[in-house]
C-alpha cells in the first residue's frame, strides 16, 4: 500500500503564552507562540524531510487562524485540521522557573481541540499514513476521547505504526483516575512508548525508575519504549537490548517547552528511516538505540535554547554539528 504520509498525528492545538521579558512596567511580556504536543513533532519531522499530517480542532478565531498559518508555514499537512465557529481555541500559559522548569495554566474548559467529533475523522488521511501519532489528551473529554479511539483503531486496521506519548497534564483531568483509564487505553494500543520519568513514578507508584519501566514494559509490551529522564538523559528499550545516553546540556537553556515532543520527533525519524516500509516496527540493537538517542537528545537540548517550539525546530544540519561537537 502506498503510503502517502509518513507520519499523522491527532490532538491538540494551541497557543502557548511564554514569559519574554518584562515591559517598561514591569509586567511580564507574553508572547503568543503556536504549540501543542502532536504538531511540534510533526514540525520536527516536517524540519527532517518527512512528510506529514495533522488531525484537530481549533477556534474560528484569530488565534485559530495564527495557528492554520503556522502549519501551513512549517508544511504540516491541514487538510484534517477544522475550524469550530462556538469554542475558542484552546490557550496555555507558562511560567518558566529559573532551573527551566515549567508550571502551566490552560484556558480550556472547553477549548476547542476538546470537540473534535468521531465523524470528522478524515478516514483517507489516518489510512495514507506509516505512523499514527497520539497523546492522552484528545481523551480528556468527549467528543474527542470516542473519535482518538475511532482513529486508533483506523491506524491499527491500515497497519500502521502506533506511537503514543502520554503527556499527563494533570489539570486537564476531571478526575486521574480517568486520566489513568485513557493512559492504560494508549500504552494497549501502541508500538512505540514515549514516556517520562514523572509519568512512570505516577502510572506504576515507583520511586525506582528502572522497575517501574520494566513493569510497564512486562505489561503492554510495547516493540520500542523511550523514557526520558529530563536532565539525566534518555533510556530506550527494544527486545532484550536497553541503552543509556547522557542529555546534551546547554549552557543558554531558556526553556525545555518543546523538548520532549523534539525527542519524540527524532525517534519517529530514526524508525521511518531504519524500518522498511510496510514491515512495521523491527527491533533495535543496543548500538542503534544508542545512536537514536544520541540524535534525539542532542535535537531535543537545542530547542531548549529557543522560546517556542513548533516554529524554530533544529534543522539536521544543526543536529549533526552538535553530535560531532560532543560524541
Amino acid at each position: 500500500m502506498d503510503r502517502k504520509y509518513d507520519v499523522t498525528a491527532l490532538g491538540e492545538l494551541l497557543i502557548d503564552f511564554t514569559e519574554n521579558g518584562k515591559s517598561a512596567q514591569g509586567n511580564p511580556v507574553m508572547e503568543a507562540n503556536p504549540g501543542g504536543a502532536p504538531c511540534n513533532v510533526l514540525a520536527l519531522l516536517n524540519r527532517l524531510g518527512h512528510k506529514t499530517a495533522f488531525i484537530g480542532k481549533v477556534g474560528d478565531d484569530m488565534f485559530g487562524s495564527q495557528l492554520a498559518d503556522a502549519l501551513s508555514e512549517v508544511g504540516i499537512g491541514s487538510s484534517g485540521l477544522i475550524r469550530d465557529k462556538e469554542i475558542h481555541t484552546t490557550l496555555a500559559f507558562v511560567h518558566t522557573f529559573p532551573d527551566g522548569d515549567r508550571d502551566f495554566s490552560f484556558y480550556r474548559k472547553p477549548g476547542a481541540d476538546m470537540m473534535l467529533k468521531k465523524e470528522e475523522i478524515p478516514d483517507e488521511i489516518i489510512r495514507g499514513s506509516r505512523i499514527f501519532h497520539f497523546g492522552s489528551l484528545s481523551m480528556t473529554d468527549e467528543p474527542c476521547r470516542e473519535a482518538t479511539k475511532y482513529a486508533i483503531s483506523l491506524a491499527r486496521k491500515s497497519g500502521a505504526i502506533l506511537s503514543f506519548d502520554p503527556n499527563l497534564r494533570e489539570p486537564l483531568w476531571d478526575s486521574l483516575d480517568t486520566a489513568r483509564e485513557m493512559i492504560d487505553f494508549g500504552m494497549r494500543n501502541c508500538d512505540i512508548l514515549k514516556i517520562s520519568d514523572n509519568e512512570v513514578q505516577w502510572f506504576t507508584g515507583l520511586d525506582d525508575l528502572e522497575k517501574g519501566a520494566e513493569e510497564i514494559r512486562k505489561m503492554y509490551q510495547p516493540k520500542l519504549m523511550l523514557m526520558s529522564l529530563g536532565k539525566e538523559g534518555s533510556v530506550a528499550y527494544s527486545g532484550d537490548a536497553r541503552a543509556f545516553v547522557k542529555p546534551f546540556l546547554q549552557e543558554h537553556t531558556i526553556e525545555t517547552t518543546g523538548a520532549g515532543d523534539t525527542f519524540c520527533g527524532s525517534v519517529l525519524h530514526y524508525v521511518l528511516t531504519h524500518c522498511e516500509e510496510g514491515a512495521g516496527i523491527r527491533a533495535f540493537s543496543e548500538t542503534e538505540l544508542t545512536r537514536m538517542l544520541q540524535f534525539a537528545n542532542a535535537a531535543a537540548s537545542i530547542i531548549t535554547t529557543r522560546r517556542g517550539a513548533l516554529r524554530v525546530m533544529p534543522s539536521m544540519e544543526e543536529i549533526e554539528a552538535l553530535l560531532r561537537e560532543r560524541t
